[in-house]
């Protein structure tokens, strides 16, 4: 499996840049290191309630001081201090030329119409200097990261309303097969509904991509040619179904009569085997299985990195974590397995996972109330209860699936 996401990765290319306001910025990727355009603070400024002063006027205390102003968040004190003097200065508000320390309102009264400064701070102290929090010029964000709600709030507050971000890439999505109708419809004795292409949007839109749904094709060769050719324009066209070796697994031969180049095709990976992974021009193709379970599970391994890497996101691929096991597992064949199971964590704050005893390709149920997939290699030894696994977390802690 690994060997199959390397060459996947290998060609895909990079997605260009375009130009967003900020309020569309999150989760997207910037193109670009970016800097601040402004300096915070500004001017210093006062981080308590209470009087600017000289700290040459405070070596003896207490001490009473004449108040000459105020200054506070946006509006400040125009003038300077001289000896003798204070400004009563409020949290945010600028502190005026000459005073180099805050007696904090606590340690101070109103004397008599002067102010009586029982205690002051060092020199600097409870002032915010300029620059304290970052400097024009300064790296705010670097190239290639997935934008969040702080890397929003930086670059606002350091004078950016755009950004420069990539492009959402386009996923096509073609399923294949007679016996598939959509949502809203009711089946025939031979038909099934086609949940493929809501269950791969959705993955999509959630790794950052936007999705085209080319429908659903009959199997035949020129239905599924025809459906496939409108994918010209997206960054990948993702297919479900007729991949395998059947006489209506048709989607090979019909993308071939349009010029598809394949690179590979079965892998040796459980669920998933009759991956197709080639070119369509400058489009690159994922054909996955039609199995719905196989179909997400290819996504999860394929369809995201593919998705990572065409937006400049490293590393592309899923990371593995280890988890302890919590129920026994039988030795594996000769196919990388990806084991459906449940999260638990213990008392003692360890990660538990239980796989669910049957893992019938065919039930999606298992795989919509699973948090993870453990990962057995090929003719993987059987392993008792309380042995490590790798894992990929589909819950929270991953990307969500």
């Amino acid at each position: 499996m690994v060997d199959a996401q390397a060459r996947v990765l290998a060609g895909l290319p990079l997605i260009p840049p375009e130009t967003v306001s900020l309020d569309c910025a999150y989760g997207r990727v910037s193109s670009d290191d970016i800097k601040a355009i402004l300096t915070y603070p500004p001017v210093p400024l006062s981080a308590m309630d209470g009087y600017a002063c000289r700290s040459a006027d405070t070596t003896r205390l207490p001490v009473c001081l004449r108040q000459i102003g105020v200054s506070r968040a946006g509006e400040r004190f125009g003038g300077a201090l001289q000896a003798g003097t204070c400004v009563r200065v409020f949290t945010g508000g600028m502190v005026p030329e000459g005073a180099d320390t805050i007696a904090i309102q606590e340690d101070t009264a109103d004397v008599g119409g002067t102010i009586e400064i029982r205690e002051v701070a060092k020199p600097g102290a409870f002032i915010r200097r300029p620059g304290l929090d970052f400097e024009a010029g300064d790296l705010c964000v670097k190239k290639g990261r997935a934008l969040t709600a702080r890397d929003i709030g930086i670059l606002a507050a350091s004078g950016h309303f755009q950004v420069s971000v990539r492009q959402r890439p386009r996923v096509a999505i073609l399923s294949t097969g007679d016996e598939l109708v959509p949502p809203g419809t009711s089946p025939g004795a031979d038909q099934i509904i086609g949940s493929n292409s809501f269950s791969l949007a959705a993955a999509v839109r959630g790794w950052g991509g936007t999705s085209l749904d080319l429908g659903i094709a009959p199997d035949r060769i020129d239905a599924i040619a025809a459906a496939a050719q409108r994918a010209r324009q997206a960054d990948i066209l993702v297919t479900t179904g007729g991949a395998s070796v059947g006489e209506h697994d048709l989607v090979q031969a019909s993308l071939k009569t349009l010029g598809f180049v394949a690179d590979f095709w079965r892998i040796a990976m459980r669920p998933g085997k009759p991956l197709i992974f080639g070119y369509l021009g400058d489009v690159p193709v994922l054909g996955m299985p039609g199995n719905p379970v196989s179909a997400l599970v290819c996504a999860v391994m394929f369809v995201r990195p593919a998705l990572r890497a065409m937006q400049g996101l490293k590393p592309a691929v899923l990371p593995f974590e280890r988890a302890t096991l919590a129920d026994a597992m039988p030795a594996n064949d000769m196919r990388e397995d990806y084991v459906r199971a449940q999260i638990e964590v213990g008392t003692d704050g360890k990660v538990l996972v239980h796989p669910f005893k049957i893992q019938d390709g065919s039930m999606l149920m298992t795989l919509a109330r699973a948090d993870a997939l453990i990962q057995r290699a090929a003719y993987a030894p059987a392993v008792q209860t309380g042995a490590e696994v790798e894992v990929i977390r589909l819950d929270g802690r991953g990307e969500n699936l």
